[in-house]
This record gives C-alpha cells, structure tokens and sequence, in this order.
C-alpha cells in the first residue's frame, strides 16, 4: 500500500510538472516575434552605374576602382575601347549603419564628386514591404576654363548636384528590383538648344536577379523626364554581372554612357545600344577594409 501511494504522487508530480512546460511553452509561442529587416536586396553598392540601397557598415571602408573603356563599336582602331578609359577612384567609409559618406575623382572633367548616402526605411519580413535610401551629391568641375571663351565664368559655374530617392524591393532571394527618382541641378550646362538643361529630373529602374551563389545579373535604365531629346545626349541603358570574390564584389558592365559621375551619367549619356550608337565596357572593383 505505501508503494502504490509513493507511485501515485509520483505520477501527480510528473503530469504538474509536464503541464506547466506545456503552459511555459504556449506563453512562449504566444510571444510575437521580433520582425526582421530584408537584407541583400543588392549586393553591391551600385546596380550597374546606378546607386543601390546598399550601405557600407558601420566603421567599414571601401576602396573603389572603376573604368570606362572607350566605344567598343569602333572595333580594333582603338582596341576595343581600351585605348580611350576614362577613371574612377574613390574612399567609402559607413558612419553608422545608415550613414555612408564618399568621395571620388573622375577623368570625366577632371571631377570631384562628394557623395552621403542614408537609410530612411527598411523593407521587413511582412511588415514595411520597401527599403527607402537617400542619396545625394556635389561635383566640382575642376578643369581649367579660358577667360577668352568664357569671360564670364564664376568659380560657382563649377558646381553640379544631385538628389536621389532609391526605393528597393526584394521579391526573392534571387531577385530584386529598384525606382529612383532624381532631380539634377547644373550651374554649367550646354546651351546649345535642344541638348541640356539648368534642371532635369530622371526616373531610374534597375533590376538584379542572381544566376548563381556568387554571380548575379543587373539591368538599369534612366529616362529624363523633362529633356530636349537631341541625338547628342540619350537615356543611359546598362546592363552587368556582379561577381562575388571574397572581400570585395567586382562589377562588369556594358552601357551606353561612358561617364560615371552620376550628374554626367543621367543626363549626358552620347551613346546607344543600336547600330548607330557607341557602347562602353567597363568594370567597378570595390574593396573592403
């Protein structure tokens, strides 16, 4: 008799006990989870020529080569367009995880470009459904300019800006896609009508779908909306591959503009992607540190 009674609360205590963690484990489930922001939507900093929203890290730097060839259209009298480059070089650092400054040179008329980039929104795992950046830049036109033929240039003549709004979703792990509306400010512009404006504005697409677990393929396209079409200047189409190496990611890119410095890029694009156009192969080479 005493056995049977020491085996009964045993059995009592074991059924409180399982009881009560199958009451701790509902509470728990019952705990709403903490809702996660969608990273990688691009893995590089830029779709082709156009910014993604990508930022550097907090405390990360980045070392950035890039190259425009020359038109590869004119075929071997200028060796594909390795003959006639046109450079990029520039220093990333992320201030914060939403803050990124940079600054690069260009050949492209000798500029220099000061760049800050910031999060406004992230796109969450069945919550916000985009990611919001910020970014915006200032060239300085560096080159010399002749008193004769200008004598009325101001050193504020060297000036251009550009303010951008990167929105960015990322439907599947292999894909994503990115609008940006742009607004470009010049202080010195062509004159010549029907060729450029004091002020344009510029809605840019592009796109990324991942081919691979380290290749991915990029397509961009920039249309001014309020521009002069003149066979001169164009809407810049580009296409590219990112290729994941490690440290860094390396960009491959074909497009119909050869400059890189973005107020140049969206609104003095020469070339075309048919027969009658010029087209430019290059590269973007970041580096993190």
């Amino acid at each position: 008799m005493k056995l049977i009674k020491i085996a009964s609360s045993a059995l009592l205590l074991l059924a409180f006990n399982m009881n009560a963690q199958d009451n701790l484990m509902n509470e728990l489930d019952s705990v709403p989870k903490e809702k996660q922001a969608v990273s990688a939507a691009f893995k590089g900093l830029q779709v082709c020529n156009m910014q993604s929203t990508k930022l550097a890290a907090k405390n990360e730097w980045y070392f950035l080569v890039s190259h425009r060839f020359g038109d590869l259209k004119q075929g071997i009298n200028n060796f594909f367009g390795l003959d006639n480059a046109l450079t990029k070089i520039g220093g990333i650092y992320g201030v914060t995880d939403w803050l990124q400054l940079s600054v690069s040179r260009h050949t492209y008329n000798k500029t220099f470009e000061t760049a800050v980039k910031y999060r406004l929104a992230n796109q969450i795992e069945g919550g916000f459904p985009v990611t919001i950046v910020g970014y915006n830049t200032m060239d300085i036109n560096a080159s010399k300019f002749d008193k004769t033929l200008y004598p009325d240039f101001k050193q504020s003549n060297r000036f251009a800006y550009s303010s951008q709004l990167l929105i960015s979703r990322k439907f599947s792990d292999a894909f994503s896609l990115e609008i940006a509306p742009v607004y470009i400010h010049k202080n010195l512009y062509d004159l010549e009508p029907g060729t450029d404006r004091k002020d344009q504005f510029v809605v840019g697409m592009g796109g990324r779908y991942k081919l691979s677990k380290r290749i991915s393929f990029n397509l961009e396209y920039a249309a001014r909306v309020n521009a002069m079409e003149h066979e001169y200047y164009h809407n810049p189409l580009t296409a590219g591959f990112d290729i994941e190496t490690g440290g860094h990611v390396f960009q491959l890119v074909f497009s119909s503009a050869q400059s890189m410095n973005d107020v140049a890029y969206f609104t003095n694009g020469t070339g075309r992607w048919d027969a009658g156009g010029s087209l430019y192969f290059g590269f973007n080479m970041y580096r993190s540190f």
